[in-house]
């Protein structure tokens, strides 16, 4: 196949969209993958004294558009019982109870899993 030069700056500019469309999929694959893999271990690692808190976890899209994507992983309706679980609180007759950390680590594990499989995904084309 040959190129005119003055057809050139096009083509280039074609092969440059074409590999930026099929990066940003693979990056959205990714970030839901990190997404479902936070969300599962704070599951399994949350305190579970009844069980529902560690069920209550869930991932959603706050926003999406053609080049982006933005997950959330929350506790549904158990916000304010996260934070005194992960860093612990003071006790009514003094005190303190002891912390649980299930979200930072299972954060951290996100983190790093979404940063190699992207790395490896651009590596890889």
């Amino acid at each position: 196949m040959s190129i005119k030069i003055d057809d050139l700056a096009d083509e280039v500019m074609k092969g440059l969209e074409e590999y930026a469309d099929v990066t940003t999929s693979q990056v959205k694959k990714a970030v839901r993958k990190a997404g479902s893999t936070v969300r599962k271990e704070i599951q399994q690692n949350a305190p579970k004294n009844t069980g529902d808190y560690a069920r209550s976890w869930s991932t959603k899209t706050v926003r999406e558009t053609p080049n982006t994507l933005e997950l959330v992983v929350h506790s549904r309706n158990r916000y304010q019982l996260t934070h005194l679980l992960e860093f612990g609180h003071c006790l009514q007759n003094g005190g303190r109870t002891r912390a649980i950390p299930h979200i930072a680590p299972a954060e951290e594990k996100g983190i790093e899993q979404l940063e190699k499989t992207i790395e490896r995904k651009i590596e890889n084309g």
